[in-house]
């Protein structure tokens, strides 16, 4: 059996869970989540806990198993408590505003880039040089942080661009005068 399929999902008060056929909602104090489950792994409600099981130990039966464990793990956590990362904008002139629901973005090059945030997605500017981006789906959060992170990678010479808070990047030494 999977390790991380055999474990119950605790539900927490105020979470409401409903499965029809093929899609699983979960629904919480900060919204509502829907995730397509194969029809193959059956999910057990009761007594606030989820348990999935499945119909054999073939490997894609155990992969699904842990998978969507996982998955519904994830919306119950984010309808109740939701996710959040944060990166940092580094660089001489490098800055983030945000106008509204948009987000303006100078990063060296000769014109600003304006990012829109899908719905469900908040972004903050926390300070300077600081973002925030959060929301209800996990995988949605991260692609979101990763797009942000992906218009100006962090450069290994002098480290300017956007990156993860906590990233470490591995500097390299530039060129040195010829003797």
């Amino acid at each position: 059996m999977s390790r991380v399929g055999k474990k119950p999902i605790q539900i927490p008060s105020g979470v409401k869970i409903s499965r029809n056929k093929e899609v699983l909602t979960v629904e919480g104090p900060k919204g509502k989540l829907s995730q397509m489950i194969s029809e193959e792994i059956t999910t057990k409600i009761d007594s606030g806990e989820v348990i999935l099981s499945r119909p054999s130990d073939s490997k894609r039966h155990k992969a699904l198993h842990g998978l969507y464990r996982a998955l519904i793990s994830n919306m119950i956590k984010g309808v109740t408590v939701g996710f959040s990362k944060s990166l940092e904008v580094e660089g001489v002139g490098y800055r983030a505003e945000k106008a509204g629901r948009t987000m303006s973005f100078s990063l060296g090059f000769s014109h600003p880039i304006v990012v829109i945030p899908p719905d469900g997605i908040l972004i903050k500017v926390e300070g300077p040089g600081k973002l925030s981006v959060s929301g209800i789906d996990k995988q949605l959060v991260g692609q979101v942080e990763a797009n942000i992170r992906s218009l100006r990678t962090p450069e290994p010479y002098k480290g300017k661009g956007i990156r993860y808070t906590g990233e470490h990047i591995r500097r390299k030494a530039g060129k040195t005068a010829g003797a």
